[in-house]
């Protein structure tokens, strides 16, 4: 009987704190998202004067945004652990990032990880699913610059054409840096039996942890961005030349996410904390872009090679719980993310922002009326 009390007012509490976390949250996007929006209208003088103001004001607004989402799962325990390459060497470059992707939760977890990275989080692009526009962040991202994409078939080539349209109205003009990408096309629990049959009948590897990547957006991605140089120093080209041609892409950052007991996370976990407190593993290998082959079929199978070292990472990662060395190391090193502290004074901030713009609205209304 005593278990029974204990378990029922264990599930009591873990109701009770679902129910007030999500409160919060939609609180805070009620205040935090219209606050975000109007502080750009009143800011549309900067934006005609200084552009690069406007979107560097911008920006720091927008990482404080994402760095609340990354809070939310902190708060519950979930916690991000780092192995392999160092990428905050890098983070002042230009590259493409290629994540696998499983759940929901591996959005807020690389909005986790990339709060540390300095300016990644404030000049980035990201290519989600279209389905993402009708979130709560949807008119955020779209503002941001994001790429929205439609997976369904009969309208990838047409998908394409708009990427490239994109990247080239906004990529150098916004001044971007990192394109996240995640090249499977959709979660992996969906694709997964589709892509293991294309694999078996095309003799192609079989991949029981990730599955085959798409080359289309990768392929735009890279044509249209890549310039003819080496790790930012342009090929045969003087120095001087540096400051009048764009730089393109330099980096390609593989990234491969693990969850324990390959127990992916979704978003409903991450905001409504029923889970057990846990840590997701990151692991990243980095490209120079100059290593990566233009061609269709040498890019094809560079992908998939990258691919099937996911797999192998991730079938370690299962086995062990841990992830292997970089090459050439014999012992790896992990690093775990933490959150600043000053992500309080980013919530005092945006309710009280939330709170005169409700002033002043409410002052021009009686004004008007």
């Amino acid at each position: 009987m005593a278990i029974t009390v204990d378990r029922i007012r264990n599930m009591g509490f873990l109701i009770l704190r679902m129910v007030l976390r999500f409160s919060f949250m939609v609180i805070y996007n009620m205040v935090a998202i219209p606050t975000y929006v109007l502080y750009l209208i009143a800011l549309q003088p900067v934006r005609l004067i200084n552009r690069k103001l406007f979107w560097s004001i911008e920006g720091l607004m927008f990482k404080w945004l994402l760095a609340m989402v990354a809070s939310w799962g902190w708060a519950a325990g979930y916690t991000v652990v780092e192995w392999g390459d160092n990428v905050h060497s890098i983070t002042e470059d230009k590259a493409v990032m290629l994540v696998n992707h499983q759940a929901t939760g591996d959005v807020c977890t690389l909005m986790f990880c990339l709060q540390d990275k300095g300016l990644v989080v404030r000049q980035m692009m990201w290519l989600m699913d279209h389905i993402f526009k009708y979130t709560n962040f949807g008119v955020v991202s779209l503002v941001h610059g994001y790429f929205f994409i439609r997976q369904d078939k009969a309208y990838r080539d047409q998908q394409l054409v708009l990427l490239k349209r994109h990247l080239e109205m906004y990529y150098r003009s916004r001044d971007r840096k990192w394109i996240i990408l995640f090249p499977e096309g959709g979660f992996f629990r969906k694709r997964r039996e589709t892509r293991q049959m294309y694999a078996k009948k095309n003799n192609l590897p079989f991949l029981r942890h990730v599955t085959l990547p798409r080359l289309g957006a990768m392929q735009v991605i890279l044509n249209t961005l890549q310039t003819q140089q080496e790790n930012g120093i342009l090929a045969g080209g003087e120095s001087s030349l540096l400051d009048r041609k764009p730089k393109g892409l330099q980096w390609v950052i593989d990234t491969t996410i693990g969850y324990p007991n390959a127990d992916p996370m979704d978003i409903q976990t991450w905001i409504l904390g029923y889970r057990e407190p846990m840590i997701t593993h990151v692991y990243y290998r980095i490209y120079p872009i100059k290593d990566i082959p233009m061609e269709t079929e040498a890019l094809t199978d560079w992908l998939y090679q990258r691919f099937v070292e996911k797999e192998e990472l991730l079938s370690h990662f299962y086995e062990t719980g841990a992830l292997p060395p970089p090459q050439g190391q014999k012992k790896a090193v992990s690093r775990e993310m933490k959150l600043n502290q000053w992500l309080f004074l980013v919530q005092c901030l945006a309710f009280l922002s939330g709170y005169m713009w409700y002033c002043v609205l409410h002052y021009l209304y009686k004004c008007l009326f």
